[in-house]
């Protein structure tokens, strides 16, 4: 029998994932000496090659790729065990891992609050993220759920709708189509457009809207975080689409606006995702349920206590 550590199979998936030794040991916070050690000793136990070198760039070879789908195989059952015994304990001491994307950041904060409050000895962890990691992180089942827009075609998830996400177009306050009505796409995309990187989702919402009207997507910046977008636009770089959920503040303060565009809101809905099969913990079936049910409610409050604050 072949004496793989799990160490060595962790280390196997994060250079498979980072696609260099360096960038692996960054992220597992070791040497790359002491990664690429790792590597060997599991190569020497194969008697086989991971990976190959071409130029700066590593690959996998085929009995690398057979080997990270055994980790992955392995790692989804740790889970799977894992899960099975937090749910002979039920939710006392139980583990929830939540993923959602940066968009819906400030929903799944106050949605994890909600659920600490009310499980306090469930350990909890959320990670916000881009769209692209979160789906690794739920075909790697380093997530149990995430909070995201309509997942792709095949990566084998089951998506739940919860919530509606109207997408707005926002500007400056004193922006000179602030106090406009009935604005056209076509006038709109005149003004420089602040939008997501490409992978995102509300970015190709946009871009699938104008293509659609048969007009040129022409974005004048970029940028990776929603808080950019909104710093961006309230200094006057351009317009933004966002989530409104994320401009509640801004709006009852008065630095941002919403503008009155044909064709906004663009609607959009909030989903429940896991990878399918998946078998829920008693936290997470918890937490699932709580998302179903109050996720509107949450929003809600949060709308009126930023009102409150500002009156």
């Amino acid at each position: 029998m072949i004496k793989i550590t799990l160490r060595q199979l962790e280390i196997l998936q994060a250079v498979a994932r980072c696609g260099s030794f360096s960038r692996a040991s960054e992220a597992l916070h070791l040497t790359q000496p002491a990664v690429s050690m790792q590597i060997k000793q599991l190569e020497h136990l194969l008697d086989m090659p991971l990976f190959e070198h071409s130029g700066k760039k590593i690959r996998l070879t085929e009995a690398g790729n057979e080997t990270l789908r055994s980790a992955h195989f392995v790692f989804r059952e740790l889970a799977n065990l894992e899960q099975s015994l937090a749910s002979l304990k039920g939710l006392k001491g139980g583990v929830l891992t939540v993923s959602a994307v940066s968009t819906a950041s400030v929903l799944a904060a106050r949605l994890m609050a909600l659920f600490r409050s009310q499980n306090p000895e469930v350990r909890v962890s959320l990670n916000v993220i881009n769209r692209e990691t979160l789906l690794k992180h739920l075909t790697e089942n380093i997530s149990d759920l995430a909070l995201m827009g309509a997942p792709p075609e095949g990566y084998h998830l089951s998506a739940q709708p919860f919530m509606e996400n109207p997408l707005v177009i926002i500007a400056a306050a004193n922006h000179p189509l602030a106090r406009k009505r009935r604005i056209s796409l076509s006038r709109l995309i005149e003004e420089p457009l602040v939008v997501r990187e490409p992978a995102s989702g509300t970015r190709r919402a946009l871009e699938n809207f104008v293509l659609d009207q048969h007009l040129p997507f022409r974005p004048a910046m970029e940028m990776n975080k929603n808080e950019a977008i909104k710093q961006a636009v309230e200094v006057g770089l351009g317009v933004g689409l966002v989530s409104l959920h994320t401009v509640q503040a801004e709006l009852a303060s008065g630095q941002l606006c919403v503008l009155d565009v044909e064709g906004f809101p663009l609607k959009r809905q909030w989903y429940l995702v896991q990878r399918d099969g998946k078998r829920l913990s008693p936290a997470a079936q918890a937490f699932a349920e709580l998302v179903v049910e109050q996720a509107s409610q949450v929003l809600t409050l949060q709308g009126k206590t930023a009102k409150s604050q500002q009156a």
